[in-house]
């Protein structure tokens, strides 16, 4: 992913609200597989991470990102955003 690319989606996401929250449960299957369905989705999506969850908001995004098979596009505080290319054409988000 480009720089460019990268900052378009930025500003992208900066519009949306987060669709999940980590909690103190942290990383489960279900979790992942409710993140890999969303990714299929929308191609795009932001997760917020809870003040009672222990572990790093970064790596939380790169072990995401890792089993999703999605890229991270950015992490501010405690806010993820990931994105994943989609199959569907018609819902696709055109990067410049």
């Amino acid at each position: 992913m480009t720089t460019k690319q990268r900052a378009y989606l930025k500003s992208l996401a900066m519009k949306m609200d987060p669709i999940f929250q980590v909690g103190k449960n942290s990383m489960t299957p279900e979790f992942t597989q409710a993140i890999s369905e969303a990714l299929e989705a929308r191609e795009l999506i932001k997760i917020s991470v809870l003040k009672n969850c222990a572990d790093d908001p970064r790596e939380l995004g790169e072990m995401l990102a890792e089993r999703t098979h999605s890229q991270v596009v950015q992490v501010i505080g405690k806010k993820i955003v990931l994105y994943k290319e989609g199959k569907d054409n018609k819902k696709k988000i055109e990067l410049p």
